[in-house]
């Protein structure tokens, strides 16, 4: 596949590479982050299907278990 580059201000360079998965490309994880509908979208009649809507169940319930393991390993080196 082509590829382009692109600038990024540090912040956001930062922003993206804190939500980058183990094993996964930045245009991966840029993929991931963008390929989502927002509430607005919804608010303004978007069409949601189901198949996609438990795809993104699942992504926030292990976005929220990685999360959970990730304080639990910060709280256990801070002590």
């Amino acid at each position: 596949m082509p590829t382009k580059s692109v600038r990024l201000d540090v912040d956001l360079y930062e922003r993206v590479m804190a939500r980058k998965r183990e094993g996964e490309t930045v245009s991966e994880t840029v993929d991931r982050l963008i390929d989502d509908v927002s509430l607005l979208d919804l608010a303004e009649g978007g069409e949601y299907d189901e198949e996609r809507a438990a795809e993104r169940k699942a992504a926030l319930e292990r976005t929220a278990d990685a999360d959970e393991v990730s304080l639990t390993d910060l709280t256990e080196r801070e002590t």
